[in-house]
């Protein structure tokens, strides 16, 4: 096999002489795009409010994220500072004189590296990446389950660089773990009323902590942390069991504690059946013509969720579509790799890859041009 593989990946050398002084900017396909800027994006959040929250795709390229993650950390130690020692700057504001700091967010011309074909060509990139996904086996084709992979182990190196940085801030001892005295709630959640989409009513308080103790020794130590801020991707039964409860508390408009087949049906079932949609490839369908959720399909689904019978769905009812109420980082993973299968024959060639380039680096374009649309191109 080792033989093949060193065969496949000559041939495909030899290709890549005539395709690598190819850049996507100045192929003809993408002749009319030469002019657009790569530009670093910012996910940087402190103390997000999840009712805001809203998921981006990640960074296709590790290179890219790292450049990013450098940029967001400068952000957070700023505010970080800010928020710890607010003496600090209301003094520097208001002494005479004083010269403003160095730029916190700047360490090089990113926007420039990414942009520099001698530094950065995308061809380049994608013919170094290729051989990094192309694993399981290594033939010549990336794979949707491949691509899926790496885009999840990107998304996961992702979500514990943001966990690390919020341990950071709440670890007051510095011992490794957080406890729930050590632990201070997201700014909107201690100003909120009982009116802010059902979170403060549960989410970040003992409740949500507890669940997410797996161990149960009144600590959470770096995974655990993870999971509490990130439960839709955790394995802990214990939260899991608590993200169905808050779907009820969230749900339940007449407050019996249960959710009715018309709580269910105005909201949780347009999420199942997005999801649903979504891993059937609903991009051969046209959403245009979607026609909106009837009550046949979500009476089925409701009856079969139902098991005893009393026409209400409690939180232990609720557990085998949790994962379709809040999806995973598998789940946009697998989006991601799906939008980039073109013409769905499920696997990638890297001159594939390499013709449609945009496609893995969009979602760092800059995107204040409103006629540029990459999505038409590729769909």
């Amino acid at each position: 096999m080792g033989r093949f593989s060193i065969i496949i990946y000559i041939t495909v050398a030899l290709l890549l002489l005539l395709l690598v002084s190819r850049s996507p900017q100045k192929s003809s396909h993408h002749g009319r795009h030469h002019h657009r800027r790569l530009k670093l994006r910012s996910n940087f959040t402190f103390k997000a409010d999840p009712a805001q929250y809203h998921h981006e795709p990640v960074p296709f390229d590790p290179l890219v994220a790292e450049l990013e993650r450098h940029r967001e950390n400068k952000h957070w130690e700023r505010q970080y500072f800010e928020h710890s020692h607010p003496e600090f700057v209301h003094s520097a504001d208001s002494a005479p004189g004083e010269e403003s700091q160095p730029e916190w967010e700047e360490f090089m011309d990113a926007e420039d590296y990414l942009n520099d074909e001698e530094k950065f060509n995308i061809t380049n990139r994608l013919v170094l990446l290729f051989p990094k996904i192309d694993v399981d086996p290594a033939d010549g084709f990336v794979t949707e389950n491949e691509l899926t992979e790496w885009n999840l182990q990107q998304a996961e190196r992702e979500v514990m660089h943001r966990t690390q940085r919020e341990m950071e801030l709440h670890d007051k001892n510095r011992d490794g773990h957080v406890s729930f005295a050590e632990y201070e709630p997201p700014g909107w959640v201690q100003n909120s009323d009982n009116d802010t989409f059902g979170y403060d009513m549960g989410w970040w308080k003992e409740e949500h902590f507890n669940a997410s103790d797996a161990d149960g020794d009144g600590l959470l130590n770096i995974a655990e942390f993870n999971d509490f801020l990130h439960p839709a991707d955790s394995k802990n039964q214990k939260l899991l069991q608590w993200l169905c409860k808050e779907e009820v508390r969230e749900r339940d408009s007449d407050k019996d504690g249960k959710v009715n087949f018309k709580e269910f049906f105005h909201g949780l079932f347009d999420l199942v059946r997005n999801y649903d949609e979504e891993n059937q490839n609903s991009s051969d369908s046209d959403d245009s013509t979607e026609a909106p959720a009837t009550e046949a399909p979500a009476k089925i689904l409701f009856s079969q969720l139902e098991k005893d019978g009393d026409g209400y769905l409690t939180d232990d009812e609720l557990l085998p579509i949790i994962g379709k109420l809040h999806p995973s980082e598998r789940y946009y993973a697998k989006q991601q790799a799906d939008y980039a299968d073109s013409n769905k024959d499920g696997r990638l060639t890297l001159t594939e890859m390499i013709e449609n380039p945009y496609v893995f680096y969009s979602a760092v374009f800059n995107d204040e041009d409103e006629e540029y649309d990459y999505h038409d191109e590729f769909r």
